[in-house]
């Protein structure tokens, strides 16, 4: 290679990498169900062959999971919407009682601000006029204002304002409906349709492959992936399902209304590294302020599901996780950050999937070696040397 072609290297790479992100900004609405489809096949592919081998066809088998699949997704989002939407409905109340639980909060705040104006007082004393004075002409004005402006009684109009907001906020929602669903039909089509070709996809490759050890290689890398990502998700899954059911006993001691809301939260956010566990913790400061007797009791449940979720992600999870599954918390962390601006939601939950598959991919081809020891976390002490990319031994 000349030197003008390597120096041309580092720019053409850096340019393929920008337009890569464009595409996949650009084709989202067409890629992410792509995506999410084949990471499911990936998932589900053991369990279909465990299926094939006790007697049943391929599209049987297919469907068996796929409907599994449904039933699981449709027992979850039942458990949840009607709380959900009940508190949906209850909005108004619940700020109501979130203002009123901050009160307690006010002489503080009071206080806070007539320090603040003492020292603007000391600081510039010519120009800012003292607060009291100030205040009591304030509500002079806009007393004689007020007075001013009332109509007479038999000439008055009452203008009742139509809810403008609320009506914008349905519309743009059931905007987003047909989208979302659409994805949805195409994602379980695509899966169907991936379950039920078997191996063919997989043959195909091979075939393609040049020499038998690219073929062999290419076996081994499939076959990896898939054992190493339904391994994956198999542990997390019950990891999460022990956190779910932790964070609804943890509720239902403090007095938390609808214990079991707060255990499926648990166990669906936590598939969102970070995200989740901050958001539910929100929704349970929130719902604890409103609910409980005092605010700080309030921010003591928020603080308990905080703290579950900590001990989940960092002695649970590393414990049961092996080693060769184990990622560097900052390139997770950056994964989710990238895929939920590029994809949102959908993002959030294949960050860490793609990753675990990018792992495996290296730990096969030494060229990517160094990207692989990247994305890997730091070895501990006990923990079983891996083997070198690229070596047939199974890990």
């Amino acid at each position: 290679m000349s030197a003008s072609l390597r120096a041309l290297r580092r720019p053409l790479v850096g340019i393929f990498l920008l337009m890569s992100i464009a595409a996949l900004a650009y084709a989202r609405m067409f890629l992410m169900p792509v995506v999410l489809a084949i990471l499911l096949a990936l998932v589900f592919a053991p369990l279909r062959r465990f299926l094939e081998r006790i007697g049943l066809p391929s599209p049987a088998a297919a469907a068996a999971i796929l409907f599994g699949f449904i039933l699981g997704i449709s027992v979850v989002v039942a458990s949840v919407a009607v709380p959900a939407s009940e508190w949906i409905k209850d909005a108004p109340q619940i700020l109501r009682k979130v203002e009123w639980k901050f009160q307690d909060l006010r002489p503080a705040t009071d206080r806070l601000r007539e320090i603040e104006s003492q020292i603007s007082d000391i600081v510039s004393p010519d120009a800012t006029p003292a607060t009291g004075d100030t205040a009591r002409s304030e509500d002079q004005s806009n007393n004689a204002g007020e007075a001013a402006s009332e109509p007479d009684g038999e000439n008055a109009t009452i203008v009742v304002a139509e809810p403008q907001g609320e009506l914008q906020g349905l519309g743009s929602t059931l905007a987003l409906a047909p989208p979302v669903i659409a994805q949805l039909v195409f994602t379980l089509l695509l899966l169907f349709f991936l379950l039920a070709s078997g191996d063919m996809f997989l043959e195909k490759v091979v075939q393609a492959a040049p020499t038998k050890t690219e073929k062999r290689r290419v076996v081994e890398v499939v076959f990896d992936i898939e054992r190493k990502l339904s391994r994956y998700l198999f542990t997390i899954t019950l990891i999460n399902a022990g956190l779910g059911a932790s964070i609804g006993i943890a509720m239902w001691l403090l007095g938390m209304p609808n214990p079991l809301l707060f255990a499926v939260i648990g166990f669906l956010f936590n598939f969102a590294p970070y995200i989740g566990a901050l958001a539910g913790t929100g929704i349970a400061m929130a719902v604890g302020i409103v609910s409980l007797d005092t605010l700080w009791a309030g921010v003591g449940a928020g603080a308990i599901y905080f703290a579950l979720t900590s001990i989940e992600g960092q002695l649970v999870t590393p414990w049961f996780v092996g080693r060769n599954l184990r990622l560097n918390t900052v390139v997770v962390f950056v994964s989710v950050m990238f895929w939920a601006w590029l994809w949102s939601a959908v993002g959030i939950l294949v960050a860490t999937p793609l990753l675990v598959a990018l792992r495996v991919l290296c730990d096969h081809i030494p060229s990517l070696a160094p990207i692989g020891a990247m994305l890997s976390e730091r070895d501990r002490p006990g923990d079983k040397a891996a083997p070198a990319p690229g070596n047939p031994e199974r890990q």
